[in-house]
């Protein structure tokens, strides 16, 4: 039937369902009949999915559109927001070539936008945060560290610790720096970031949107910016 009305000008509906074997009269009354109870909320979800898909920087893809629609109280299957997004041909941004650093990229999670284009200035607290993984050695062994800096006090406002590169681990060092600053809104508040899959984790992502934070990663061919802030805290 869409092909049908899509191309009913150039062919004419008659030719067009003489080829397909399929009645006029049969087309005439699929397109006069009333919108289905599925079809009209197919038509509503569409507008939440463009509006979550719009609302973050179009980057999002299905399960983070799905998650954020199951956060604001609506409920849907992932599969429909799936089947609406390709309806509506909207895409996430999938990354590109993984590198191994002290965090592993995840090729199939969409990422956010660099929204500081390496220029570590802020102009009060909790307007800037940067995150990231190093490890260190200690006498029982290598660890990792995940902290969360505050830029404009350079002030570690979260940390967490641990043997392994467990995806909680820069989750914990986030709850630390939420705590530490729980006195204070963090609407607005841009989380900048490396592509590592930590960060990039959907139970990380939600955590952010729940304190009104902005996510930011690393621009393609940046990839050394937080530890070029790192550089600069440490020197400081």
């Amino acid at each position: 039937m869409r092909f049908i009305t899509e191309h009913q000008v150039r062919w004419g509906v008659e030719p067009i369902c003489r080829e397909l074997q399929v009645a006029p009269s049969s087309y005439y009354a699929a397109i006069s009949r009333a919108p289905s109870a599925r079809q009209r909320r197919d038509e509503t979800l569409k507008v939440a999915i463009r509006r979550v898909w719009d609302a973050h920087h179009q980057v999002y893809g299905a399960d983070k559109v799905w998650a954020q629609l199951q956060r604001e109280g609506t409920l849907v299957a992932r599969c429909t927001v799936e089947r609406l997004m390709r309806d509506l041909r909207l895409r996430g941004v999938v990354r590109g070539q993984t590198t191994i650093r002290t965090t592993i990229g995840d090729e199939t999670s969409s990422q956010p936008l660099d929204l500081v284009a390496r220029q570590f200035r802020a102009s009060a607290p909790n307007r800037l945060w940067v995150a990231d993984l190093t490890y260190v050695k200690t006498h029982s062994g290598w660890v990792y560290v995940a902290f969360v800096v505050d830029v404009y006090s350079r002030y570690v406002v979260g940390w967490q610790a641990s043997r392994s590169l467990r995806i909680d681990l820069a989750l914990d060092a986030l709850e630390m720096a939420f705590w530490t600053r729980r006195a204070t809104r963090l609407e607005g508040l841009v989380h900048h970031s490396d592509r590592g899959v930590q960060y990039l984790a959907i139970r990380y992502t939600e955590r952010l949107a729940e304190a009104g934070a902005v996510p930011s990663v690393g621009s393609r061919g940046d990839s050394y910016d937080c530890d070029d802030f790192q550089a600069r805290l440490w020197s400081a």
